[in-house]
């Protein structure tokens, strides 16, 4: 099932066949330890139904509790887990990508260790991929394990993002997808710093269908996210996928502009009917700290436009890893 806001979608002409081929989950964790139990038991329910040889990249973005040591543990009796450890916490978006950087497999599927992704769903994207489409995502129908707010500001988030956007992302679809291979490599040949994934996810293109689910609420712990981060992030995607805030500004400059010159031609025609006009000190303040303000919002939004160019002019890489296990050498 496709729900209406999904991306077009033409599956290919022909049939494939998961016969031979290995899945790749692509697992970012910051402080999931509490979780890490309840995650291997489901994954070890549902890969048994696959049909597949399954891989799975963990990658610890620099946690503080004990995630790295219980996948060092995991690692040294399970052959399908990779563990790579970053340097420091670099964050999501850049965990994910090391994970798709570091993924073998044929297929690559994203997912939470929360557990809100639910692993037993991948079926479903095997299917699909199988039938031809190269990009299986999840889209959320069921968001009540979210606070109403958290649900609020994001439908407010698609809804203006997509409005202002060249590349529009499907409502409530988060990282959970299934990828093929050539999809992996096509994300892997985009080199920019600031990373939003989702947003890239749907760059890309390729053929692409969403699949509704129920979110299920977190199985342990808590989540790192607060409103500060989210509002960050939901900044990083407008400013890395569309201009409209610096237009936005262009267009409020020329309102202001045509306000001014009707302004100042009221004030002439007063002046030459009524004689001369003494302003108010208080009307002259208003108008002087709402153009302050307004000027300081523009110049706010044009740096961080800069300071992205900054960032991308160092060169730095996206991430630094300090350990892998699990690997061939």
């Amino acid at each position: 099932m496709t729900p209406d806001n999904a991306l077009p979608a033409t599956p290919a002409s022909g049939p494939r066949s998961r016969i031979g081929k290995t899945l790749s989950l692509v697992i970012p964790m910051h402080n999931e330890a509490e979780v890490l139990g309840e995650l291997f038991h489901q994954l070890d329910l549902a890969t048994a139904d696959w049909g597949v040889t399954v891989e799975i990249v963990c990658v610890d973005d620099g946690s503080r509790d004990r995630t790295l040591a219980l996948l060092g543990e995991r690692a040294a009796s399970d052959a399908r887990l990779r563990v790579i450890a970053l340097a420091r916490n670099f964050g999501k978006e850049a965990a994910l990508t090391a994970g798709v950087d570091a993924a073998s497999g044929d297929l690559v599927v994203p997912l939470d260790a929360d557990l809100q992704d639910p692993p037993r769903l991948i079926g479903e994207f095997l299917t699909l991929w199988e039938q031809g489409f190269d990009v299986v995502y999840g889209v959320r129908t069921d968001r009540s394990s979210d606070s109403a707010m958290k649900r609020f500001t994001a439908n407010l988030f698609y809804r203006l993002f997509n409005q202002v956007s060249d590349c529009p992302i499907p409502a409530s679809a988060g990282d959970f997808r299934l990828m093929d291979r050539q999809v992996v490599d096509a994300l892997r040949q985009l080199p920019e710093r600031n990373r939003f994934m989702k947003g890239l996810f749907t760059w890309v293109g390729f053929r692409q269908v969403g699949v509704p689910y129920a979110r299920p609420p977190r199985e342990a712990g808590a989540t790192s996210w607060n409103y500060l981060k989210l509002f960050r992030f939901a900044f990083d995607g407008f400013t890395a996928f569309t201009t409209a805030p610096l237009r936005v500004w262009t267009s409020l400059g020329l309102l202001t502009a045509l306000g001014a010159f009707i302004a100042a031609v009221a004030l002439i025609v007063r002046v030459m009917v009524a004689g001369r006009d003494v302003p108010g000190y208080a009307s002259l303040m208003v108008v002087m700290l709402l153009g302050f303000a307004v000027q300081m919002l523009a110049f706010g939004v044009l740096g961080e436009y800069v300071g992205r160019l900054y960032q991308e002019a160092k060169g730095r890489p996206v991430y630094l890893v300090r350990e892998r296990l699990g690997f061939d050498l």
